[in-house]
């Protein structure tokens, strides 16, 4: 297929097949063909099946379980597109995997996500289109312009509907920002959990800052990883004398056993968002409410493409 020189083309990765496609609808532009495969040896084989010579081409691609196939994959399209001639190829990544390793806190450690901004510039990113990284500090690991989107902007749609004069609860000190910036658009109280992590994916609630006593809470947090923090920080709160705790959380990573955990616990529901899809074999769903991000990703496309401020869509 030919297309006119600066034309928005939009193509997917294998991770996000689904949210692209939400994309595509909400901007009407249609998914690129692209053939992605693998040899038998697992390398990753890509061939874009279009003229995309001075197009302005984004690729979503969440870099999810399997992480590291769903990255390699993720650089090797951006190297394709960049062969091609595309006159901007921006990388769409809902989820940014590896942005948990933003620092050095024990010594002899990579600063991991350091090393995945430099990849994605080698590979031929011209822009990145990303949503709640876990450390904002991470935008300034990239020497290309990144767009740092919000979920809460489409979560609170949803928190508001609940009709309840809820408490923000931040889960730790390092989502304190995040949770008052919730609070303040909800006009409500804040709370925060003072907790101490002994390991990775292993926490210990210590006590609540706030008063939630005969309240309805909600736990804002940016990833749900096996749900250990979520959970503990629910039952906390209840134990606290909570009336009942709600969560939403942008990225369901849901590592096992997050779903059966959260099934399990004293939470009424959680709010999450399709930056990650759920596993079609996730057999723990009742308390899980999906909220897609693909109308605000399409406006954020539509505006990096047409050159117009996108300001508006941080908040």
């Amino acid at each position: 297929m030919k297309h006119q020189a600066g034309e928005l083309l939009l193509f997917s990765g294998t991770s996000s097949p689904a949210l692209a496609k939400k994309i595509g609808d909400s901007m009407n532009v249609e998914i690129g063909e692209m053939e992605l495969g693998r040899f038998k040896d697992g390398e990753v084989s890509c061939q874009v099946c279009e003229n995309v010579r001075g197009g302005d081409v984004f690729i979503v691609q969440s870099t999810c379980n399997p992480v590291n196939d769903s990255l390699m994959e993720l650089l090797i399209v951006l190297d394709a597109f960049k062969r091609a001639s595309a006159s901007r190829v921006t990388a769409v990544i809902p989820y940014f995997g590896y942005a948990r390793q933003d620092r050095k806190d024990k010594p002899r450690v990579p600063i991991s996500a350091k090393l995945v901004a430099d990849l994605l510039l080698t590979a031929g990113a011209s822009r990145v289109l990303t949503m709640d990284l876990h450390a904002n500090q991470i935008q300034g690991f990239f020497d290309i312009p990144v767009d740092h989107l919000y979920a809460s902007r489409v979560l609170l749609e949803h928190i508001q509907r609940l009709e309840r004069n809820f408490v923000v609860v931040a889960p730790d000190a390092g989502g304190v920002e995040r949770a008052r910036a919730v609070a303040k658009r909800l006009d409500a109280s804040l709370a925060i959990v003072d907790k101490r992590r002994e390991k990775a994916n292993v926490s210990k609630v210590m006590h609540i800052i706030g008063e939630v006593r005969g309240r309805d809470c909600i736990i804002i947090d940016d990833i749900i990883d096996t749900a250990g923090t979520l959970t503990q920080t629910a039952q906390a709160l209840v134990d606290a004398g909570a009336t009942s705790v709600y969560a939403a959380c942008s990225h369901p990573v849901l590592s096992d056993p997050a779903a059966e955990r959260i099934e399990k616990s004293v939470l009424k529901k959680v709010f999450i968002t399709d930056s990650i899809p759920l596993r079609e074999d996730l057999p723990y769903r009742s308390k899980l409410e999906v909220v897609s991000i693909a109308g605000l990703l399409g406006e954020a496309i539509i505006r990096i493409h047409e050159e117009s401020s996108i300001s508006t869509l941080f908040d």
